[in-house]
């Protein structure tokens, strides 16, 4: 589904790190090695990571192409031997490169996946540095989606609204600074940009209640409200724009950016999807079915002990 590869796209892009750090207690090293694997990271239109393996395999140490294509058959081979369709991870294609001054040839190439580029490192020289940095990127990277994937719908509306609580804390203490001072006619502006409408209108097309857009939101909508706040703090920030007007014009257009984002990978905008059950009584349906479970663990208990 286009909208939930979309909400994966937005996580993975911005707000993974802060996610995952809250279920996993391993974190990546910063380093150069890292921060090259991220550089030259590809995302399709379906929110899914990827690596070129001629871009890939000089950074594990590999700068001839023959030994690197050795790799790649191996990591290919354990794949197929773990019952995966090879097909699905290693993705062979081409691209044409340069050889002369005016002459070009096409060469092999491989499209990567994350699981793919996890069992090239595990089938790498284990005696490269470079080898043993890409094991432990690649195996966490992997785990971490594993346990985004475990989670259920509504455990990613809840984990995405209490980061969009948080991170509009963050943009508002950004505005000010920057010298707003009609915080209301800010916010609306990014919600024109988001949704193509001022906030009263969004409320009145969606048929909910003043203020409760947010906690009435899906996953995905959250996801792309989070982008939104996300962005616009980063550029008051780094473009140190000042006043009620610039600031206001900043959050339109990154509000416009990430409305055109989901119509270029044929989502829903968000004015379109459907309002859900509100947030609050989501939380009281989670602490009634707790206490339930929480009282028949204790009947249990007493039931051995008779």
């Amino acid at each position: 589904m286009l909208l939930a590869c979309y909400l994966i796209k937005i996580l993975i892009l911005f707000k993974y790190n802060l996610f995952l750090n809250k279920f996993m207690t391993n974190k990546i090293r910063s380093s150069a090695s890292n921060r090259n694997f991220e550089s030259i990271k590809k995302i399709n239109g379906n929110g899914v990571e990827y690596w070129y393996a001629r871009e890939l395999l000089p950074i594990l140490g590999y700068k001839k192409w023959e030994k690197a294509e050795e790799v790649v058959a191996r990591a290919a081979r354990a794949c197929i031997n773990s019952g995966q369709d090879v097909d699905n991870h290693f993705h062979r294609t081409g691209k044409m490169v340069k050889i002369g001054s005016n002459t070009v040839r096409k060469v092999i190439d491989y499209k990567l996946d994350r699981y793919a580029c996890y069992l090239i490192a595990q089938n790498g020289d284990p005696n490269k540095l470079e080898i043993a940095l890409a094991q432990t990127y690649f195996a966490i990277q992997t785990r971490r989606q594993e346990v985004f994937d475990q989670l259920s719908d509504t455990a990613k509306r809840l984990f995405i609204r209490s980061e969009v609580s948080e991170q509009n804390k963050k943009l508002f203490k950004t505005a000010k600074q920057a010298g707003v001072t009609k915080f209301g006619l800010f916010n609306d502006a990014g919600y024109r940009g988001l949704y193509g409408m001022p906030l009263s209108d969004i409320e009145r097309r969606k048929g909910i209640k003043k203020r409760e857009l947010l906690d009435r939101a899906g996953s995905a909508e959250l996801a792309a409200n989070l982008f939104r706040i996300t962005q616009t703090d980063e550029k008051l920030k780094k473009n140190k724009i000042q006043g009620d007007h610039s600031a206001s014009q900043t959050h339109f257009m990154i509000g416009g950016k990430v409305r055109q984002t989901i119509k270029e990978i044929g989502g829903t905008t968000p004015e379109d999807l459907p309002a859900e059950k509100h947030i609050k009584e989501v939380k009281r349906e989670i602490k009634r079915l707790e206490n339930i479970k929480n009282k028949k663990i204790k009947g249990n208990k007493k039931t051995k002990h008779l």
